[in-house]
């Protein structure tokens, strides 16, 4: 073979070659263009695109007179792009960087370290690191340089008087969504749209000279006012605070409404939370409990904490129920103002003997006003008997025990009453003087306060409008008439019998001033009966010629003395003391001379026995009062009475005595 030929066919092995190495080429091209193009076409824009969402500012909560309860405040949110993080030459370069973000990370934002490498790792293109971070720890971050790591500019839900109103206004989460409270209820009004920020960089960050940038702007969130002032909040939870720690409950409770309008001035409850740390409990037992509950019982001790009691739960009212009978037998003219009753110290219904409170004492010949100030309940088992189920029911629908109030509040509950059919005539009689029967805080307050607005219920309301971010009005809420509950006479007349059944502890020189104390036994935790465990409550309004407030307070489950002019009247009292104070109703001079004429100096009467502080007392134009136990005996000697000798109360009110 020549040189010639054998050059020649190398040149063809070699051109051969090319051809083939040509071809392959060409098929992984076309495998590349064709059959992956989409798919790499995709991941390329992901790879280049930043799209950086860009947070909707969430909207203010104000108080009635607009001053800030809740608002959003700027922070930090940090993001990680882990493609770019693992981003390297080599696998051990791409490790390496991922552990140092890792440790860097963990450390500066008090994460755990398993946590961020878990996150800075997925298979995504964007992840949420942390939300929240203060400008200090941000500028930590950003000293570091870390490719990968974006800082963007975000808020926060901040609430600047910490533990006020705390039930009311609720909470939100990491992200900002409303969780609880008017913060969930107005979510979607006050979270606002997110925006994003779409832009093209090279692998290194870098921006690139071609693709266009979008940047949507967030719509920030609308601001709600609230029917909540600030003043009277404050009044109230300074209130029930002090009768918490007076009478050593397991909790109190309030809410101040405004009968004309349904708006809830105040609305609080103890214990109560910082609601910029709402999963910590601001008793430090409580918090190491807290500590060793399982995950599932600390979601449950947090949704129990921050639960509104006044709206979603229910409770036995006691006498203060006895409100509602007394107006229906008004309503259908089954009795009168001037009507007497008499009180043998027990009532028989339906062949079942039910006693009085005062079954060793009984109250005996007394009229209507009387009987609601004694809370004699054979009086009120008779009128609920005359006035009949069918009808009786008929009313508590017209009163919205039967069903929700309609307030702008989630979780809403509803009354626990007995079926008609189940009732029966003991049913019945039961439920006419407050027990057997459960309604939800503001079912009770909404309904008592139609008698202070000519017998019309009030839809109760907590927002009165929104606002946007310049204060422009965007819709209002105005306040809705539900129903006439009872007629103006009814009403009136309500005012009039309310005016005299309030005691002493309730009572405030120059003005007139309606009241109803109640005290009923919870039932035990097995559901089988009462135990010995107490709601005691008061309600009242004021001034009764033309009421401007109504306040209820529950105490749950006092300690010692349980009777609800002791444990809840006063409460009730300061709270309208400062409210009148707060609100310029200057009292009546005529009201003023006329209460201080009415007045008596309470005697001293620890150390004698029953039968002589009862002469004592009758003397001094006064009445007593005692538990049923003492009532019992026949006789004992005074150890305590309330209120103490020396104050002036009312003449006709009545003086706790106690062995």
């Amino acid at each position: 073979m020549t040189t010639s030929n054998k050059s020649k066919k190398n040149l063809i092995l070699i051109l051969g070659l090319i051809f083939i190495c040509m071809l392959l080429l060409c098929l992984r091209l076309g495998w590349i263009q064709i059959v992956k193009g989409d798919e790499l076409s995709d991941k390329a824009i992901q790879q280049q695109t930043r799209d950086t969402p860009v947070e909707a500012e969430r909207g203010v909560i104000y108080d009635t007179n607009g001053n800030e309860l809740a608002v959003s405040v700027t922070c930090y949110t940090i993001w990680a792009r882990p493609t770019d993080i693992k981003s390297a030459e080599t696998k051990q370069e791409s490790e390496e960087n991922v552990e140092k973000v890792s440790k860097s990370l963990s450390k500066i934002l008090g994460l755990e370290y398993d946590e961020v490498k878990e996150m800075i790792t997925k298979e995504q293109s964007i992840v949420k690191i942390k939300k929240g971070v203060d400008k200090d720890t941000a500028d930590k971050i950003r000293a570091k340089g870390f490719y990968g790591i974006e800082i963007a500019e975000d808020t926060k839900r901040s609430y600047p008087l910490g533990a006020f109103a705390a039930h009311t206004l609720g909470t939100v989460t990491d992200d900002n969504t409303g969780l609880s409270g008017l913060e969930l209820e107005y979510n979607t009004y006050l979270s606002g749209v997110a925006g994003r920020w779409i832009n093209y960089t090279d692998t290194r960050g870098n921006r690139l000279s071609y693709g266009e940038e979008k940047y949507y702007k967030a719509e920030d969130g609308y601001s709600i006012v609230t029917t909540i002032d600030q003043v009277i909040q404050h009044y109230t939870e300074k209130a029930i605070t002090q009768v918490q720690e007076k009478t050593s409950a397991k909790r109190v409770m309030a809410i101040v409404m405004d009968p004309k309008t349904g708006d809830i001035l105040a609305m609080a409850q103890t214990p109560d939370f910082d609601l910029n740390d709402p999963k910590t409990p601001l008793d430090p037992q409580e918090q190491k409990k807290l500590k060793a509950m399982s995950e599932t019982e600390q979601v449950e001790y947090w949704n129990k904490m921050w639960r509104n009691s006044l709206v979603s739960d229910v409770y036995e009212p006691g006498s203060t129920f006895k409100l509602i009978t007394t107006a229906i037998a008004l309503e259908e003219d089954i009795t009168t103002l001037d009507d007497t009753f008499h009180c043998s110290g027990s009532l028989k219904i339906a062949g079942e003997t039910i006693h009085c409170w005062r079954s060793e004492n009984p109250h005996g010949t007394q009229n209507l006003k009387q009987a609601l100030a004694n809370s004699c309940n054979p009086v009120f088992m008779e009128l609920a008997g005359e006035i009949g189920i069918d009808l009786f029911y008929s009313h508590l629908d017209t009163f919205g025990i039967t069903g929700r109030t309609g307030i702008d509040f989630p979780g809403e509950g509803t009354a626990l009453l007995q079926s008609k059919d189940s009732a029966g005539p003991v049913g019945l009689a039961t439920i006419g003087f407050g027990q057997g029967v459960a309604v939800t805080p503001m079912q009770l307050i909404t309904a008592v306060s139609s008698f202070g607005n000519d017998g019309k219920l009030m839809k109760p309301r907590l927002v009165k409008e929104l606002i946007d971010d310049n204060g422009k009005t965007i819709q209002e809420f105005e306040p809705e008439v539900v129903r006439q509950a009872v007629s103006k006479d009814t009403a009136d007349e309500m005012r009039e019998i309310m005016e005299f059944a309030g005691g002493n502890t309730t009572d405030i020189p120059g003005y007139r001033v309606g009241a109803k104390t109640g005290t009923a036994n919870k039932i035990n935790e097995a559901g089988t009966g009462y135990s010995n465990d107490t709601y005691s409550s008061c309600i009242a309004m004021v001034p009764m010629e033309d009421p401007q407030f109504t306040v209820l307070v529950i105490v749950d489950s006092p300690k010692g003395v349980h009777f609800g002019n002791v444990t809840a009247a006063p409460g009730v009292k300061q709270i309208m003391e400062d409210i009148l104070r707060y609100r310029n109703i200057s009292p009546d001079a005529e009201s003023e001379q006329e209460a201080a004429a009415n007045k008596v100096e309470v005697p001293d009467v620890v150390g004698n026995s029953v039968s002589e502080a009862v002469g004592i007392l009758s003397g001094a134009s006064l009445s007593y009062d005692m538990d049923e136990k003492a009532a019992a005996e026949e006789d004992f000697i005074i150890t305590r009475q309330y209120p103490a000798a020396g104050t002036k109360i009312k003449k006709g009110s009545k003086v706790y005595l106690y062995r």
